[in-house]
């Protein structure tokens, strides 16, 4: 048969290839979608909750309200905590649903795909297609990953940009010598320090490869290393991701005459920083914390990691860079984190994605194993036995822990509260009844399964029921309810949740400013139209002048309303003595 010019049959080995690419393609497909079932299930069915969602979109929304896109602020004052570009995000994503409780969450759902996607592709690169799919598989069965990725706080953003910015440096050291995506991946770094500023820690990569690479490992490909012109390059592109925050703000507050953006300045760059990592003033744990938290709150991942020390010594002892590169990275991680005094669970999740890499290549061989299946399996069936047992007791008497955890959690007058302990009796028995169908021979589909029965449960039949009082709506509703339409509310001692669900005219005085200094501004306000004005104040931050204040419930504070008749015996200024705790005077 004569074909014409430029035309060939295609070989049996193309069509093949052809077939292998179509299967792997449909195989991350499948996964992605898995993904962002689990990822995306509840997102608009909850409000912000404390410690840290409350007050970042709180900052979000004040800096959309005001238009200030440089200086957060929290209520009346500067927030100086962390940079802005979190809350940059915040509000792109607000511009398109323009709904808060839509909102907040997409930006971490949105890191977390993007995070398994760079994971994937960057385990295909290196290995194969389903090694790369074993890799994201890995991160997303990781309690703390999913976690994480269902709250609003920067961590998820913070994975996402330090994974890109590996995948950067990986792919120019690991995969082809390519100059452009290790300056993106400088770039990326930066924007990282410009989000969460530990994001330089990416660049560990760089004295790791030199030590690689002086050591001739296998697998570098990139050769050239006498080209100090190109590494500046990626200095420089790492400096401009910071820039991208950093130049604008620094250049306004310089500029300007506000003492306030000098103060914001300095308690960014230093105290935020270099003296919360040197000498944290909270969250104290010992040096081996972060073993107990990967051990703890990467489950299941971490059951198979006693298992991964022998291929991997073994991969350590061929020089296999591929490998040795990403648990060098890791341990560095780890290193600096565990140095600092002050430690936080979540410190350590941007290690995740790499150690994921590094264990996946193994993960095929591991699973042909009798034992390793049979912890996989134990786990599964404790978990749904768990579940289920605590559904099942909840749901037909009055157990001390149903009765301890409504109490906690305000619950105990809540209608409805029957399908949280419904949702936990659902949850074990679908994961058994998978368990029971699988068995040891399809304990991977066990796994899945717990994931999505898991996170499925908690995000559609536990959320819901905890929203109104961990978010503070519910406080807020009866405060509006109590006080009436018409008055203004001032707030002493304040939370996040509280400003942000107030409805309302509302008012503060500060957010940090010393409690006698909230309640002389507070008592001067209401006595300037008592008819109007109400306080809203903890009853642990009354003064003993104030007699009979008005209770407003809450379950796990008590919180009262002040009017003039209440306060009628405070004088002002209030001294620390007023109140029966002066060491709390001090916020």
């Amino acid at each position: 048969m004569v074909f014409p010019p430029g035309q060939r049959p295609m070989t049996q080995d193309a069509n093949r290839s052809i077939a292998i690419d179509t299967k792997a393609q449909r195989e991350l497909g499948l996964f992605l979608l898995f993904a962002f079932v689990v990822l995306a299930l509840g997102i608009g069915l909850r409000a912000p909750w404390p410690a840290d969602e409350p007050r970042f979109v709180l900052v979000a929304k004040q800096m959309w309200e005001s238009g200030d896109w440089l200086f957060p602020h929290r209520g009346r004052e500067l927030y100086a905590d962390k940079p802005p570009v979190y809350f940059w995000l915040l509000n792109a994503c607000y511009a398109v649903v323009r709904n808060w409780n839509l909102a907040f969450l997409l930006p971490s759902l949105f890191s977390a795909l993007g995070t398994l996607v760079l994971v994937a592709d960057l385990g295909r690169r290196l290995w194969t297609p389903r090694i790369g799919v074993w890799a994201a598989a890995l991160v997303l069965c990781s309690m703390q990953f999913v976690y994480q990725a269902k709250r609003a706080q920067i961590d998820p953003t913070l994975v996402f940009l330090m994974t890109l910015g590996c995948y950067g440096l990986l792919r120019h050291m690991l995969v082809a010598t390519n100059w452009r995506w290790f300056w993106f991946g400088c770039f990326a770094s930066g924007l990282a320090v410009a989000t969460k500023g530990v994001g330089f820690l990416v660049l560990f990569l760089v004295p790791a490869h030199a030590a690689f690479r002086g050591r001739a490992w296998n697998g570098l490909r990139h050769a050239e290393t006498a080209q100090p012109g190109r590494w500046l390059v990626g200095a420089l592109t790492f400096l401009a991701g910071i820039g991208v925050w950093f130049v604008p703000m620094l250049a306004s507050a310089l500029a300007g005459q506000d003492p306030a953006h000098r103060a914001y300045l300095d308690e960014l760059l230093f105290r935020q920083t270099a003296t919360r990592y040197i000498d944290a003033w909270h969250h104290h744990q010992p040096a081996w914390y972060f073993l107990e938290v990967v051990a703890l709150f990467w489950l299941p991942f971490s059951l198979v990691l006693p298992w991964l020390f022998k291929p991997w010594l073994e991969a350590w002892r061929a020089r296999d860079a591929r490998i040795g590169l990403l648990l060098v990275w890791v341990v560095l991680v780890f290193a600096f984190f565990s140095a600092s005094p002050g430690k936080r669970d979540m410190y350590v999740l941007p290690a995740l994605p790499m150690l994921a890499l590094a264990a996946a290549p193994h993960l095929p061989r591991l699973l042909q194993r009798r034992d390793v299946r049979g912890v996989l399996l134990a786990f599964v069936l404790v978990i749904g036995t768990v579940f289920l047992a605590a559904g099942l007791v909840a749901v037909v008497g009055d157990p001390a822990f149903e009765r301890k955890l409504e109490s906690a959690r305000g619950l105990a007058d809540v209608a409805g509260v029957d399908r949280l302990w419904w949702s936990v009796l659902a949850m074990g028995a679908g994961i058994l009844l998978v368990a029971a169908w699988c068995r040891m021979r399809h304990v991977v589909h066990s796994v899945a399964a717990a994931v999505l029965l898991l996170w499925a449960g908690y995000s559609v039949g536990i959320v819901p029921v905890l929203d109104a009082e961990s978010s503070g709506e519910r406080l807020m509703r009866q405060v509006r309810t109590h006080v009436g339409d018409e008055a203004t509310v001032g707030m002493i001692g304040w939370t996040e949740q509280m400003l942000l669900q107030a409805r309302g005219p509302t008012t503060e005085f500060g957010f940090k400013a010393r409690l006698d200094a909230q309640w002389n501004e507070g008592l001067l306000w209401l006595r300037a139209e008592p008819e109007r004005r109400r306080l809203l104040v903890d009853v642990r931050n009354l003064p003993r002048c104030v007699i009979a204040a008005a209770p407003v419930g809450s379950a796990r504070d008590d919180w009262r309303i002040v009017d003039q008749a209440t306060s009628a015996a405070c004088s002002t200024p209030l001294a620390a003595s007023e109140f029966n705790d002066p060491a709390k005077v001090v916020r």
